[in-house]
């Protein structure tokens, strides 16, 4: 994996903990602020799991992990915002933190597939 999604990944589970401190005392908010510190601080566990793989199958795994856990980041992202919990700022700006992490999961986990299919 590289360094700079481990780093990404860090820097961005950092945000999602402050965001989540930030919802829950200032906006009183604890049941979707929870999935969303679950889901976005758990891209870099997987990542951080995939760096250490065992095989080409176990890194693949772990990293189409991070990338759906990214994908449920999103979600619960656009959820915070459509109810009034994130203003239209703080949703662009993590949001686009989030995309980008998923975008940099998704090509990872085609280029790992379409070798795998090329050795086959």
């Amino acid at each position: 994996m590289s360094s700079i999604a481990l780093f990404k990944s860090k820097a961005f589970a950092i945000r999602i903990v402050r965001l989540n401190q930030f919802l829950r005392n200032s906006k009183k908010e604890y049941v979707m602020s929870k999935q969303l510190l679950r889901c976005g601080t758990s891209i870099g566990a997987n990542l951080t799991e995939a760096r250490y793989a065992v095989s080409r199958n176990e890194f693949l795994s772990k990293t189409y992990i991070a990338l759906k856990e990214a994908a449920e980041t999103l979600y619960w992202l656009e959820l915070l915002h459509e109810t009034g919990y994130l203003t239209d700022g703080q949703y662009a700006s993590i949001t686009c933190d989030a995309e980008e992490l998923r975008r940099l999961l998704s090509s990872v986990t085609k280029t790992m597939k379409n070798a795998a299919e090329e050795r086959e």
